[in-house]
């Protein structure tokens, strides 16, 4: 068993439970505003790129 879980996987596993695109959204807005280092921390972990936190971060303000 894996002891990570994928960007794709964790979208699918969200989407499965009936969130949106748009739920999504204002989840990541959510965490930023609240938590913003430990949303850094997060889509790090889920191996997005420098470049692809940083851009999701900026969608999230």
């Amino acid at each position: 068993m894996a002891s990570h879980i994928t960007k794709g996987q964790w979208i699918a596993l969200l989407k499965e439970q009936g969130l949106t695109d748009n739920d999504l959204q204002r989840w990541h807005q959510l965490f930023e505003q609240r938590h913003p280092l430990a949303h850094q921390s997060f889509l790090t972990w889920l191996g997005l790129t420098e470049d692809d936190v940083a851009t999701i971060r900026q969608q999230s303000c």
